[in-house]
């Protein structure tokens, strides 16, 4: 499943950047076959430009791309039905990595690219930063913040609609787990959900006074129809970019974002050991071509080292 709204938004890049990615390529050439992937809504832009991609140069290559979110990723993955998992969050040693075992499926976790949460309002909100207290009044479990002037006297006497991922997403794993830190793990529940980031996108973008939040790629692709949010950690409010999420400046919203490979289908499979090998050999191509957040020349040298370990 390929999402024509990503697609018209990256073909130019695929055009532009087929010839030098072909030269480098080398085995993509000549196998054939279906690879099964599906997970997280954030990471699937990624994946998404790596399957154009390598269709540039192989299309006898036939890949399925889902987004059922990071969880409801792990559960097909974990059972089998796929072999690539992405993923907005390492997978969960108490609940998912126990099921992997008892179903035999083994497998290596690759540091793909960094992501920069994005806190979004419609441009309507003449709100430009949240301190990470206001963030978590925002969105805990119980919250009653239906209005922005509950955050702050001095933001707009104007009605909040909120927009969020649903439960099987990492991204909610992430907002409430490690931002909000509830014991509960979950957010508040009064919100309109989507595994669909895109989903998102048009309901803050199509509605008075609303926020939400997602991936920073989904923002990149919108920021015609979207206002991003600085955060405020207490060192002063810092915006979402390349730059601050590399350093570590914005936080707690930066995190790393994963794929993971089924080692017995990479073994076995050509189709799938050429998409991760191809996925793997061209990243820093693929995550520009995707805009994504590339990782630092420490962070892909350990992934390049990861995936050069799963040839054995």
């Amino acid at each position: 499943m390929k999402s024509s709204s990503f697609r018209r938004a990256i073909v130019p890049g695929v055009i532009a950047l087929a010839a030098a990615l072909t030269a480098c390529g080398g085995d993509a050439e000549g196998a054939s076959g279906t690879v099964a992937i599906d997970g997280s809504s954030t990471v699937f832009p990624l994946s998404n430009a790596a399957y154009e991609l390598l269709q540039e140069e192989n299309p006898d290559i036939k890949a399925t791309v889902g987004q059922a979110g990071t969880s409801g990723g792990f559960e097909k993955f974990c059972a089998g039905e796929t072999d690539l998992s992405d993923a907005s969050r390492p997978i969960d040693e108490a609940e998912e990595v126990p099921v992997c075992k008892k179903n035999g499926v083994d497998y290596t976790e690759l540091h793909v690219a960094t992501d920069a949460l994005t806190v979004v309002v419609n441009p309507d909100v003449d709100v430009d930063c949240l301190t990470t207290e206001q963030l978590i009044k925002l969105w805990e479990p119980k919250s009653k913040v239906d209005n922005w002037q509950d955050l702050d006297p001095s933001f707009p006497d104007k009605e909040i609609s909120l927009f969020g991922p649903g439960t099987d997403s990492g991204t909610y794993d992430y907002m409430a787990g490690d931002v909000i830190g509830a014991e509960s793990e979950t957010t508040r529940t009064d919100y309109e959900a989507s595994e669909d980031d895109n989903v998102l996108v048009q309901g803050v973008a199509g509605t008075p006074g609303a926020t939400g939040y997602f991936g920073y790629t989904y923002y990149e692709e919108n920021t015609d129809k979207l206002k991003a949010l600085a955060i405020d950690d207490g060192n002063g409010c810092v915006e979402p970019s390349v730059d601050t999420a590399q350093s570590g400046e914005y936080t707690p919203l930066s995190r790393p974002l994963f794929v993971y490979v089924n080692n017995k289908a990479y073994k076995d499979t050509a189709a799938v050991k050429t998409f991760t090998d191809f996925y793997m050999d061209n990243l820093e191509t693929i995550v520009e071509a995707a805009k994504f957040i590339p990782l630092s020349d420490e962070q892909l040298s350990e992934t390049k080292d990861t995936h050069e370990g799963m040839s054995g």
